[in-house]
């Protein structure tokens, strides 16, 4: 089958390679849609990031090259021995995480911080930008007839989203900004509205990301027209409850906490690259308290529910659909050149 692996920085392969099968405990799924993430992109121009280049991972055994590819859904074509959750024929999502489920995160049931945690379509057992992949039954949630397959494919993106908003202070009726209306900004904003907060500004400096996120509600402002700080304080009367930092870019970062009032919250969404200094006073002085998300736990059924409600619209984010054998010119290159593409999904042939 088709399988797009990454080998390197700026090297995937789109090659053929053996076709899975449902092992015990395992389910076999045809791929639908797949969407391009963030840390897909980052892996592609600045890895390994979470992709095992030297030593296996320790849970998968495997190191690169690895078949990309974590936002996906599918129909399953087969369940291994053992295998009771789903059968063939269910239309399904895959949550990707690796877990040990022996360390402290994983005794305390936070999954997602596993010592040795890591993510299907990154450190190897397969992945979403192929024609077929298995996953463990545990991973595997059914999706209903209400949601279409693209749609399924938000499933995993949009847990990130409301993990961030769970994990934050955030309470009906608070403000909210959210810095950085790419895809999981976007999302965020829709975990937002579903939480009850009551004014959500977007910071935002692409013509077409503010667009998107003023057709989901959001109140935006551009870094280019306001000292957007100044602006979040005036509109709010001090600053907003909990930020949302989602550009992964340093500058951001203080000027996200800036925005909040005394004793707000920035929430850290994005995966950096570099390290970003903060002035341990600006925290100190307003009390204020900083805290970061890393994947999800415990959260895609809440997804699946929202979207059965209208939230996360598939038909308002995705804006580009391709083939598997466009991956690399249309998909990752397109994401890196136009900052106008919110979410790519690529099909699965």
């Amino acid at each position: 089958m088709k399988a797009l692996r990454w080998h390197g920085p700026k090297d995937l392969r789109l090659e053929h390679i053996e076709e899975p099968t449902a092992l015990p405990g395992k389910v076999k799924i045809k791929v639908e849609w797949c969407g391009i993430c963030g840390s897909d992109l980052h892996e592609y121009t600045a890895g390994p990031i979470f992709i095992p280049a030297g030593d296996p991972h320790p849970i998968t055994g495997e190191s690169a090259p690895v078949v990309m590819g974590h936002e996906f859904s599918g129909r399953v074509v087969e369940a291994g021995e053992g295998v009771t959750r789903v059968q063939a024929g269910d239309r399904v999502v895959v949550e990707p995480i690796y877990a040990c489920g022996k360390c402290e995160a994983c005794r305390k049931g936070r999954y997602n911080l596993c010592e040795n945690m890591g993510f299907l379509g990154l450190a190897g057992g397969g992945g979403g930008f192929s024609e077929y992949v298995t996953a463990e039954e545990y991973m595997v949630h059914k999706i209903p007839d209400s949601l279409s397959y693209e749609q399924g494919a938000l499933v995993e993106p949009s847990a990130v989203a409301l993990h961030a908003v769970r994990q934050s202070k955030l309470k009906v009726g608070d403000k909210a900004a959210v810095f950085g209306a790419g895809p999981i900004g976007l999302l965020v904003i829709e975990a937002l509205k579903a939480s009850g907060a009551a004014e959500i500004y977007a910071v935002e400096l692409s013509p077409e990301r503010k667009a998107k996120a003023a057709e989901l509600g959001a109140i935006v402002l551009d870094p280019k027209e306001f000292d957007v700080v100044a602006e979040l304080h005036a509109r709010t009367n001090g600053g907003v409850d909990v930020a949302y930092e989602v550009t992964g870019v340093p500058p951001v970062l203080t000027q996200a906490l800036e925005s909040t009032n005394i004793g707000g919250e920035l929430m850290i969404v994005s995966i950096f690259e570099k390290e970003a200094p903060i002035m341990p006073n600006r925290i100190v002085m307003k009390e204020r308290s900083v805290n970061g998300i890393i994947g999800y736990r415990d959260v895609f059924p809440a997804v699946i529910s929202l979207m059965e409600q209208g939230y996360f619209p598939a038909e308002k984010l995705v804006t580009k659909r391709i083939e598997l054998d466009q991956v690399l010119e249309e998909g990752f290159e397109t994401l890196l050149k136009e900052k106008n593409q919110v979410k790519i999904l690529v099909k699965a042939e």
